[in-house]
């Protein structure tokens, strides 16, 4: 008999996970995906032909919250969990009420899942969302163009994608339009299009990466929240958070990445307290003292030369950095204030779907996070900035959103790139692993 499966995430891992161990294994029949963490992913189906011969219907996509149901209604065998930036204690509440259901509790590892490239693969990961994984990307990048090298960027699913298209390739603006990109895919693609960079996503990671690797001397991997990389890397870049000390070691898969790292960036340290700083590299060194350090910080600018001294603001943040990446604020706040800016708190005129995520995420500080996942969240974030009363809005999502937002304000945008603080080891282990 087969053995019955569902596999928990949130329209990224868990696809890859099936498609690599259990879409042709006749020994297995998964009944169902749960959806987590993003709002309208949902009640909808894994379609046929992705889902193989085994699945001619399709799998049903369904709430996390009917788990225990599910698991009861068609007796499974076992729950595998598939997606990323959970708490260690979240974890185990998780493995503990499908256990108590009767249900064995599996975490997939990389032999079962990472994919083999005949090209190398540098793979950026990180221990948080929001520890800065993109600046780190994009350094990475230029250092592998610098050198002559022709580059591919692989980005970590999205769950926003049409699942009829397995693979998708972005090379222009005029790309995010075709896909019809949400915010959070336009904050992913956006800066690399900017630097003329080629980006592959989809559902069908073995597929990208058969088209990757048709016009890539090098793939980059970047990564999404904290998972671990898709394809096997060359050479595995880690990124720590120095605001955050203890994380690196209490968030899953976060702590797998860093134990697995050839080298951990610590990023953020130049906004970080020495103590801070201090605590995580000493949790570093001892969780992976094999792993090669790098300090960084984030060397933030704000487009144009308009003074904010004194103009009333509004700050807008990189949505998952604020959200489940559970930081106040990040680098739009940082900016206002080093500019003197009088900071407007937009929690108060928030609407709809807003006013949702400040309650469902009551940490987020004085700041508006770019939500744009469905239609509904980017009208509502468009209503909520027409409500409040301020000078400038403050972007500091990788997307430029006053393309997109219809608001009658005027935006200034911050860009935020890596500076690292020392010897460039990123370019050190490069070359000592051949890439460049």
């Amino acid at each position: 008999m087969r053995r019955k499966v569902i596999i928990m995430g949130a329209a990224g891992r868990d696809f890859h996970n099936f498609n690599v161990r259990y879409r042709g294994d006749p020994n297995y029949e998964v009944v169902a995906f749960t959806a987590a963490q993003i709002p309208g992913i949902a009640d909808r189906v894994y379609p046929y032909p992705l889902s193989g011969d085994l699945y001619p219907n399709g799998i049903p996509i369904l709430s996390e919250s009917e788990l225990p149901s599910l698991i009861e209604r068609h007796n499974v065998d076992e729950v595998v969990l598939s997606y990323s930036d959970l708490s260690f204690q979240e974890v185990m509440e998780k493995a503990s009420l499908v256990i108590s259901r009767g249900a064995d509790f599996v975490l997939l590892g990389p032999k079962s899942t990472c994919l083999r490239s005949r090209v190398p693969v540098v793979a950026v990961t990180a221990v948080r969302t929001g520890a800065g994984k993109s600046t780190v990307t994009r350094y990475v990048v230029r250092l592998l163009r610098s050198a002559g090298r022709r580059v591919v960027v692989v980005r970590h699913p999205m769950p926003y994608v049409d699942l009829r298209t397995p693979v998708q390739r972005f090379s222009s603006y005029e790309d995010l339009e075709r896909y019809n990109c949400t915010f959070e895919e336009r904050e992913e693609y956006e800066p690399h299009i900017r630097e003329g960079n080629v980006v592959y996503a989809g559902v069908d990671y073995a597929e990208v990466l058969r088209r990757a690797e048709e016009e890539a001397e090098v793939i980059v991997w970047d990564g999404g929240n904290n998972d671990y990389p898709f394809f096997w890397p060359d050479v595995h870049i880690v990124v720590v958070d120095a605001l955050r000390p203890g994380h690196e070691r209490s968030y899953h898969p976060g702590m797998a990445n860093l134990l697995m790292a050839d080298v951990v960036v610590v990023n953020k340290a130049n906004a970080a307290s020495r103590e801070q700083v201090e605590a995580v590299l000493r949790s570093v060194r001892e969780l992976n003292p094999r792993a090669r350090i790098a300090l960084a910080g984030a060397r933030v600018t704000t487009e144009g030369d308009e003074d904010l001294r004194g103009r009333r603001v509004v700050v807008i943040e990189d949505a998952p950095t604020v959200t489940h990446g559970g930081m106040p604020h990040a680098a739009g706040y940082a900016a206002a204030k080093e500019a003197n800016a009088v900071i407007v708190d937009p929690r108060p005129f928030a609407v709809g779907t807003v006013a949702e995520i400040y309650r469902t995420y009551p940490h987020i500080g004085p700041v508006l996070p770019s939500l744009g996942y469905t239609e509904e969240q980017r009208r509502d974030l468009e209503e909520t900035l027409r409500r409040i009363d301020c000078d400038v809005v403050v972007n500091a999502s990788p997307t430029d959103l006053s393309r997109t937002l219809r608001t009658g304000k005027r935006f200034v945008h911050v860009r935020y790139e890596l500076q690292l603080q020392g010897p460039d080891v990123l370019a050190e282990a490069l070359k000592e692993k051949n890439v460049i």
